[in-house]
């Protein structure tokens, strides 16, 4: 089986005529994980929104290439069907649908009319995947998000990107607000996905998730560009010495920031 490949080049996006990303570049195969850190309004989750495909990202310039296919041609739905994944700082809640339903729908939807999961193949999976985060199985039958704590709908997000099985998942900010109990189990699920066939993109502020998920690569983002890459250790250096630290290193004086 083919190594899925995501390279993105020269990306420019903007947002109600304002320019935020200029110049973004990336390029990730299955089995890496790369963090994505910068200081606040840099652009690192429009990168993430305009890849999916949020209408109101404009991308101006560039390309992202998905296993060489045009990735900005296609539509939310065809880049999920594609193998593309976000798990979204602020999850919504689906009142009236359950988690069950949801991902089975979901999955289905991935694997094409005539070739839909078998119900006791799903629930035999979702039963294991959840009992590898130590959800309570009422969950599956709760409405997506509905209810749920911080903590609850970033591990739910977990759990849809363990049953949906993308190529490339972009996590956005997904260990925001969370307490390190929670931190823990969505470090968990992420590591068991890890294999030639799974790329991830982890968009944080934080050294602290990258103590239990470590990353092949590290980028810091300013200005909207991908300033400098490393490995585990840039994150480190990072936390020493903070952005000021990092601009100072870089001769950065003026880092404009941005609604992302």
């Amino acid at each position: 089986m083919t190594v899925p490949e995501l390279k993105i080049n020269d990306l420019h996006v903007s947002v109600e005529g304002k320019s935020i990303v200029k110049g973004f570049n990336l390029n990730m195969k299955g089995g890496e994980i790369h963090a994505l850190m910068g200081p606040n309004g840099t652009g690192k989750s429009t990168v993430a929104s305009a890849l999916m495909g949020h209408p109101k990202y404009e991308v101006t310039s560039g390309q992202a290439l998905l296993d060489g296919s045009n990735l900005l041609d296609m539509s939310v739905d065809e880049r999920a069907r594609a193998g593309m994944f976000l798990a979204m700082q602020y999850p919504s809640e689906v009142s009236g649908v359950t988690n069950a339903d949801f991902l089975r729908t979901a999955i289905n939807g991935r694997r094409g009319e005539g070739n839909e999961i078998p119900l006791m193949k799903f629930i035999k999976t979702l039963d294991k995947k959840m009992q590898m985060l130590e959800m309570d199985q009422a969950f599956a039958e709760r409405y997506v998000n509905e209810g749920f704590s911080g903590g609850e709908k970033k591990r739910n997000e977990i759990l849809q990107l363990m049953m949906l099985e993308p190529k490339f998942a972009i996590l956005d900010e997904i260990d925001s607000g969370l307490d390190i109990d929670a931190l823990k189990w969505v470090a968990k699920g992420v590591n068991s996905m890890r294999s030639e066939n799974f790329g991830c993109l982890i968009i944080t502020h934080y050294q602290r998730l990258l103590n239990y998920i470590k990353p092949d690569k590290v980028h810091i983002m300013m200005k909207g560009q991908i300033v400098k890459t490393g490995g585990p250790e840039l994150a480190l250096q990072l936390e020493e010495e903070g952005y000021d630290g990092m601009k100072a290193e870089l001769g950065i004086t003026d880092d404009e920031t941005v609604e992302a």
